[in-house]
């Protein structure tokens, strides 16, 4: 299999820093795959900060596909049929010219398993016509494109411009008979950025060519914030936060200019399973404010498919994990189960999609009607 970007060899994979080593993780819509890392988009909210790959702009690869896709899918956490995946997200774009060939390689060594699989591609980058025909001829996968679109035009933040996103969620919707799936993935929405009526109007016209619309504010590490200050970029909040923030306010207005949408999501798992026509495998259907905004069709088919889980059960998904002798299932609800001794995040998103059901960890409560957001701007938060 051709590869487009160079390979690193070993010495230079091990010269990374740590969390750039990491091929492979569990994000909370999807098991992570990311062997080529590198991206000259500079978008100043990238989450490249985080991993001390910000200073890398072109792609490169830390393994052949065929290898990727042989570690993915003999992954701890990896389950056939069932564990959503998302392709190339963490550290570059898979629609680069030097990345879609690896993209398609990719989807195509996973289909050719017969693996029917979620798999979440998320772009700002230009498509082509041909993409469609390509996409069309997989079997198996679910596959979904998320288009990342914000509308920001201060190219301090944003340099790559938001209309070629927009041009093409255009494009891959616009086939009446297609296998994937296509999302307006509205993001990041920034108070004082691009959260005027225009922006806002724009966006929802722009919801209109997809399949569903999903929306979501900044992720505000200290390393962004670092950025931002070192930079002169406008600070956006005081405070950073582990979790996404969308202040109430700017919350209430995408919903009051959203009203008429039947296709408008607080969550990225509901707004992929809408579109394929299939319950959330997040199994957010017990936190019930998440669901005051979803289609009645919807609800219907995530109220069919909510199961809640006894202790055992989730101590019985648990056996496969390092972590399964310490964790404990502190109360269940039919909102969600509380765990205590999971090391990181990562194996809760394992229990939570083989469950299918939410699982939290007692650190990092999650507060009625924030939806698992960071508590800045919200009613009664200290922030």
């Amino acid at each position: 299999m051709t590869t487009i970007v160079p390979l690193l060899s070993k010495d230079q994979i091990d010269r990374l820093p740590e969390r750039a080593r990491e091929v492979i993780e569990y994000r909370k819509s999807g098991l992570s795959l990311n062997h080529i890392q590198g991206c000259p988009l500079g978008c100043a909210y990238c989450i490249r900060h985080t991993y001390g790959l910000w200073d890398e702009n072109q792609p490169r690869a830390l393994m052949t596909d065929n290898q990727a896709v042989e570690e993915l899918v003999n992954h701890r956490y990896f389950q056939s049929h069932v564990t959503p995946v998302q392709l190339f997200n963490r550290a570059t774009d898979p629609f680069l010219p030097k990345v879609r060939h690896h993209t398609f390689a990719t989807l195509e060594a996973l289909d050719e398993r017969g693996l029917t699989n979620h798999v979440l591609v998320i772009t700002r980058h230009q498509m082509k016509p041909e993409d469609i025909t390509w996409l069309n001829q997989l079997r198996h996968l679910k596959v979904t494109l998320l288009f990342t679109y914000s509308g920001i035009d201060n190219e301090q933040v944003e340099p790559y411009p938001s209309h070629v996103a927009a041009d093409s969620l255009k494009l891959m919707s616009a086939p009446v008979s297609r296998r994937y799936r296509t999302v307006l993935y509205w993001r990041p929405l920034v108070p004082g950025l691009n959260d005027t009526d225009e922006h806002l109007a724009a966006a929802h016209e722009l919801s209109k060519h997809a399949d569903a619309t999903v929306f979501t504010g900044l992720f505000y590490r200290d390393q962004i914030a670092e950025y931002y200050q070192a930079n002169g970029l406008p600070q956006p909040y005081e405070d950073t936060a582990r979790r996404k923030i969308v202040p109430e306010t700017l919350e209430r207005r995408v919903l009051d200019a959203f009203s008429n949408s039947t296709a408008l999501f607080r969550k990225t798992s509901c707004a992929v399973s809408y579109a394929h026509g299939l319950p959330d495998y997040n199994g957010h259907y017990g936190i019930r404010e998440l669901c005051d905004i979803c289609p009645l069709s919807q609800l219907e088919l995530c109220r069919g498919a909510h199961r809640v889980p006894t202790a055992e059960d989730v101590h019985q998904v648990a056996r496969v994990l390092p972590e399964a002798d310490r964790l404990e299932v502190v109360d269940i609800s039919d909102r969600a189960a509380i765990v205590t001794g999971l090391a990181t995040e990562q194996p809760r998103y394992f229990l939570q999609h083989a469950l299918g059901f939410q699982v939290h960890d007692l650190r990092h409560p999650h507060h009625a009607n924030r939806h698992g957001r960071a508590d800045i701007g919200w009613k009664g938060s200290a922030a």
